[in-house]
């Protein structure tokens, strides 16, 4: 339990030493240490392709499933660690209600027979569909999704170690600076050993006790003349000669010389620490930052993997059409549009059936009789 207490004390002091430096180093009150350009070039290009991945990756998951709510469904599904269940394409469905019809209709009827063949092309441009959906998630979103959730987070996390290293070593050379100052201060204080009067100082009641001529009084003395200890306003401050011996009582003694150079040796000590655990962490995070181009790499073979499967799915689908374009042509009379429509966008191949209705049927029935005499 100590053990724990003593450890979460440690970490709460390193944390505000780290929330003091940062903020002042955002008021420009303290020195910052900066990365070198390359390395900053490396983050750069780490933002810029974490950000553009997500951009990418959320785009292709509209294109592959344009309805958010399935979207929706399926990234509770892949959190859950559950299977998506399996979803039929709107070609397919369309290709049910077209077969429904069908056959309420009349699968006999020229409409009947028209709308079992179309069923029958949308439900392999449906099949085609879902093929295309499960080869681009294989072979495209899994990989940008697996570096944004493996690789990115790695690099994250080992990028907010190198700023806490960062911080710490700022704090540490802060700590340096302050430490060597008050030692030049201290350095700078005269001699007190020259004459009496700025060898010591006493208070009123102390200097009633001693004469212009005498020493400074020994601890033994003070103590059989004053047992229960010091009284205000009775105080004495001794010489800050570190030889001789320091007086209870005394308001305020600065530090000595001494104890200011086993501070600058403690900073600098702390300083070559913190150097060196920033130094390691600042390569670690290069390296990681360096694999990006072999990012670039995985993520450029699975875009050609993404055009190809891309390519094979239109071209599926455009050799359903033509096998459906055929086994219409074949039921019905077709013509080409006229050339006065050829400058009409979607206008250059159509195709229009008409076949001849009932009521032309029976006009032509009619007219083929003999007059009645």
């Amino acid at each position: 339990m100590d053990f724990n207490m003593k450890k979460l004390a440690s970490d709460a002091g390193i944390f505000f030493t780290r929330a003091v430096q940062f903020t002042e180093e955002k008021f420009g009150q303290a020195e910052k240490t900066e990365l070198d350009a390359h390395f900053e070039n490396l983050l750069t290009r780490a933002d810029s392709t974490r950000n553009w991945t997500e951009k990418i990756l959320r785009q292709t998951e509209v294109l592959l499933q344009p309805n958010p709510s399935a979207r929706v469904e399926e990234f509770l599904y892949e959190k859950l660690d559950r299977k998506v269940p399996s979803r039929v394409t709107n070609g397919e469905l369309l290709a049910q209600y077209m077969a429904e019809a069908a056959s309420e209709l009349g699968p006999t009827t020229p409409y009947g027979k028209t709308l079992i063949k179309v069923a029958e092309a949308e439900k392999l441009l449906g099949g085609a569909e879902r093929d295309f959906i499960h080869t681009a998630s294989i072979n495209f979103l899994t990989p940008l999704r697996n570096f944004l959730e493996g690789d990115w987070k790695t690099i994250s996390k080992e990028r907010r170690l190198l700023q806490n290293r960062r911080l710490d070593l700022d704090a540490c050379k802060a700590r340096l600076k302050k430490a060597k100052a008050a030692e030049a201060k201290a350095t700078t204080v005269p001699d007190f050993q020259e004459t009496r009067p700025r060898n010591y100082i006493l208070s009123a009641s102390a200097s009633a006790t001693l004469d212009d001529t005498s020493c400074p009084p020994s601890w033994s003395e003070w103590e059989e003349k004053y047992p229960g200890g010091w009284r205000l306003p009775c105080f004495f401050l001794l010489p800050l000669n570190p030889s001789v011996t320091q007086a209870r009582g005394c308001l305020s003694l600065p530090k000595n010389r001494k104890l200011w150079n086993d501070e600058v040796d403690k900073a600098e000590q702390e300083l070559r620490v913190a150097q060196t655990e920033f130094d390691r962490q600042a390569e670690v995070t290069r390296l990681l930052l360096e694999g990006i181009s072999s990012t670039h790499v995985n993520h450029l073979r699975c875009l050609h993997e993404f055009i190809e499967s891309q390519t094979t799915y239109y071209a599926q689908c455009y050799r359903h059409m033509l096998d459906l374009q055929k086994q219409l042509g074949r039921c019905g009379r077709w013509r080409r549009a006229p050339l006065s429509t050829l400058g009409n966008p979607g206008s250059q191949i159509q195709m229009a059936a008409q076949p001849p209705s009932d009521f032309q049927a029976l006009s032509w029935a009619l007219q083929s009789l003999p007059p009645h005499p």
